[in-house]
Parts: structure tokens; sequence; C-alpha cells
């Protein structure tokens, strides 16, 4: 049997030594259409979704970079600064030019004038702001213990000195003449003020000096720095010994 040229587009399909097979439904042919531009916009999506993905990555991994290079540029900075000032500390004073071989050597007259005339002194204002209370506490205890030792050696030897020179001895003599004891018994002034006595109180005296003026001390170092917050501190001019 002949095959017609003019097959229509429900035409069966035809085989090679096969059977004729029937045209797929129109409906299939859409789905399928239809699932394979589904599956290529997953595709897209997925594939636009991964190169987002990438893209935000390498954004911040270039953020990083960048963070970690300005950090780093600002740590050589600072460096180079400290370096800078340790230089200019350790660099010493630069000595004055030697005068050219060709310059004429100086006149009498003007280097004594230059001997004759005062070097002025540098001066520099400093104001006092700021006082380390622990600081002066510590000073303030050590020199308050300095100053009670001071006391009680003072006292034993002024106490000594007036026994040897007979200064109880006469006192003793004056009161046991002006009360006229009949008893008989002798007035002793070391009875009522003897050396024990007196040391013993000049230590009392001195452990609370100590206490009183380590207390005193920090509580001014407070009180000046409120005051030093609230007015300035104390101003020093301090100026260069000729």
């Amino acid at each position: 049997m002949p095959e017609s040229s003019n097959d229509g587009p429900i035409a069966p399909r035809r085989t090679l030594g096969g059977p004729i097979l029937p045209p797929p439904p129109p409906e299939m042919v859409e789905e399928a259409e239809q699932a394979k531009e589904t599956e290529a916009k997953k595709q897209a999506l997925e594939e636009a979704q991964r190169v987002s993905r990438e893209e935000r990555l390498a954004a911040r991994d270039a953020e990083k970079a960048r963070k970690s290079e300005e950090r780093a540029q600002e740590k050589a900075r600072q460096q180079a600064a400290k370096q800078e000032q340790k230089a200019a500390k350790a660099r010493p004073a630069k000595p004055a030019k030697a005068a050219p071989a060709s310059a004429p050597a100086p006149s009498p007259s003007s280097a004594a004038s230059a001997r004759s005339a005062p070097r002025r002194s540098r001066r520099a204002q400093l104001r006092l702001v700021q006082v380390d209370a622990w600081s002066v506490m510590k000073t303030a205890f050590l020199l308050s213990i300095a100053l009670g030792i001071v006391l009680v050696v003072a006292v034993a030897i002024i106490w000594g000195v007036l026994g040897a020179a007979g200064v109880w001895d006469s006192i003793n003599s004056i009161v046991q003449q002006a009360v006229g004891n009949d008893s008989g018994t002798p007035f002793d002034i070391q009875e009522y003020a003897g050396t024990s006595r007196v040391l013993g109180f000049t230590m009392i005296v001195a452990v609370i000096d100590v206490i009183l003026i380590t207390a005193i001390s920090t509580l001014g170092a407070f009180l000046y720095n409120l005051a030093a917050a609230l007015l300035g501190g104390i101003e020093v001019t301090l100026a260069e010994d000729n």
C-alpha cells in the first residue's frame, strides 16, 4: 500500500517493518512540555541561587580581608609612631655646626659680649590635675611610722637627760617641802611619771598619729582630685637651671 504524502497532524506513526502506532494525545505532549519548562526554571533558579550564594561568600571574604588589612595597616602605623617617639627620646642633642673654614674669626668684643649675655632659661608651665590616692597613702604611712619612731626616741632621750641632770630629785624635794608629809614616806615622782609609763604613753600616741596621718593624707588626695576635676588643679612653672 503506497504511503500518502498528505498526512495530517494526527496521522499515525509508522515504523520500519512494524505496526502503525497511534500519535500521543495532546494532553500528554503539553504535560511533557510543561514538565520540561518547570525543570528548566527550577534548574535556572538553583543556578541563580548558587551564584548569589557564591557572590555573597566572596563579598564577605573580601570584606574580612579588607578589615584585616586595615587593622594591619593601623597596627603598623602605631608601631612606627612608637618607634619614632623612642628614637626621638633616645636621639642626643644635635651638636652645634662647626663654622666653615672660610668664615672670619669672631672679634674679641663680640666674643666677650656673647659670654657676658645671660643664657635664657627654658620654662615649662604644667598643671597637677590628679594625685594617686594609693601612692599618697603608702607614702604617708611610711612617713608617719618614721615620725612615730622619732617621737619615741626623742622622748626617751629627753627623759634620760632630765633624770641624769637631777631634775626629778629636785622636784621630789620641792614637793616634799611643800606638802610636808609627816608619815615619813618620801615623795617620788617616778611612781607617777616613770620612764616605762611615759614611753608606753608615747608609743600609744605614735600609733594614733600613724593612723590619723595616713587617713587624713588619703582623704586629702581624694579631695584634691575632686577639686582638680572642677577647677583644673594647681599650676606649676618649671624653669631650667642656668
